[in-house]
Parts: C-alpha cells; sequence; structure tokens
C-alpha cells in the first residue's frame, strides 16, 4: 500500500511540473504543506521527492527546500528509462506527429542479424518512421519488430504507437532496453527525409528492447539532428 501512496504523489508532482504548475527554479510546497495534501506521512512524500530526483525533475536545496530544475526548452529524452517517442514528446510539450514513409515484412538474413541481433531467419517488421516536431523534420526511426511477438502491425499503428498497440492491444510487458548512442554521417535516407539544416552527421540512439519472457523483440536506430538532440541522465554524487 505504501509503495502505491508514493507512486501516486511522484505521479501527480510529475505532472504538475510537466503542465508547468511549478516552473524552473521554483520552489515545491513544504514538506509539510505536501503531507497536508497528499493526506500522508512525511516519509511517503520524502520517497516521491527522492524519485524525482532521480529522474532529474528537482533538487533538494538545504535550507530552501525542493527546487524544480526541470526545463521544457529542449526535447529531452530520458537516457535511463524505457519510453515511446510519443510519451517522450508528449513529456516535453512538443507538438508532432509521425509519417510512416516505409513499411513491409522482411526475414533477417545473416548480415541483418549481425547488425540487429535478432536471430537469423526471423520475419520482423522492417520500417522508417519519420518525426516531425513542431513540423520540423527532427528524427527518423528505423524499426525491425519481430512479426511473432509484435503481431499484426499495420502502417497506421506504426503511425500511432507501436509500444501502447504492444501493451495495450498484445499485452505485452516491455522490460528492459540496451542503448548505445553514437555518432554518425547522414546516410541517402536521412538527407532524403530529415531537414538537416546543413549538418552531415547524426547523432543515433541504438535500441535494443526485450519482454519479460527475456526474448529480444526490437531493434530500432533512432537518428537524430544533432543540434535539437539531448539525451539526459540524472545522478547524486555520495560521498
Amino acid at each position: 500500500m505504501g509503495k502505491a501512496v508514493y507512486q501516486a504523489i511522484y505521479a501527480d508532482l510529475k505532472k504538475d511540473i510537466d503542465e508547468g504548475r511549478y516552473s524552473f527554479k521554483e520552489m515545491l510546497p513544504t514538506e509539510h504543506m505536501l503531507v497536508q495534501r497528499f493526506d500522508c506521512s512525511r516519509n511517503t512524500v520524502r520517497r516521491a521527492i527522492s524519485e524525482l530526483v532521480k529522474d532529474g525533475y528537482v533538487q533538494s536545496v538545504r535550507g530552501k527546500g525542493v527546487m524544480v530544475i526541470h526545463q521544457h526548452e529542449s526535447i529531452e529524452f530520458m537516457f535511463g528509462g524505457v519510453e515511446s517517442m510519443k510519451e517522450s514528446l508528449n513529456r516535453n510539450h512538443k507538438n508532432f506527429h509521425t509519417k510512416v514513409v516505409h513499411f513491409e515484412q522482411i526475414t533477417v538474413d545473416k548480415n541483418l542479424a549481425k547488425k540487429t541481433m535478432l536471430p537469423e531467419g526471423t520475419d520482423v517488421y522492417y520500417i522508417k518512421r519519420l518525426r516531425l516536431v513542431e513540423d520540423e523534420a527532427l528524427i527518423l526511426d528505423v524499426n525491425y519488430f519481430d512479426a511473432a511477438i509484435v503481431r499484426d502491425l499495420t502502417p497506421e499503428k506504426a503511425a500511432e504507437s507501436i509500444y501502447e498497440y504492444i501493451e495495450e492491444e498484445l499485452h505485452v510487458k516491455i522490460v528492459t532496453s540496451k542503448r548505445y548512442i553514437v555518432v554518425e554521417k547522414a546516410l541517402t535516407d536521412d538527407k532524403k527525409y530529415m531537414d538537416l539544416n546543413g549538418f552531415d552527421c547524426l547523432a543515433v540512439v541504438k535500441n535494443y528492447a526485450y519482454d519479460a519472457d527475456g526474448t529480444m523483440f526490437e531493434y530500432t536506430e533512432s537518428r537524430h539532428r544533432p543540434d535539437r538532440f539531448v539525451f539526459f541522465d540524472s545522478a547524486q554524487r555520495l560521498k
């Protein structure tokens, strides 16, 4: 029960920050006020605050309280969390839409298996999705989804949120994501689809996703224009 209470408080405060009720560098209400608001113990409030600290939303300032350090100016993607692109852009309060520019079902061959780590012979959905943020084509996602796990995928579903479809319609639990960030020269498709604004290289996030059974079901290359690319994590220095 205690776990559910602190998570609910965390979610409410995070929403308040995301929606601008508490702005950058503003102090949160005092611990006493939060205890009264949520009708809970001080320890429960402190636990919720500690989760916000871990996510880079707030910082405890000695003698003053808890200050908001989260900003919305840039597009911030969480390095440590498992978010869909739709969830990330909604959290950043960005207007966006997705355009599916390629969709087909293929079989993983030897070369593709080496690239994606998906087993040779696996049937996959091979998809390219252009992410237009505030009407700029900033991100090109190149996806490979195991067709046996992500069943009956369509271009229409891919244009919405594939993770929503996986979790809400297929009831597959997405548990783990391994990510690598590299810098690569712009490829032909990048130049064809993206608004590169003079850049000839991109920040590329390579993502390997696993379900609750430990089965890898996705390999994605998310190709970002570098001037609009921010991946963040937060850490606390322990002395």
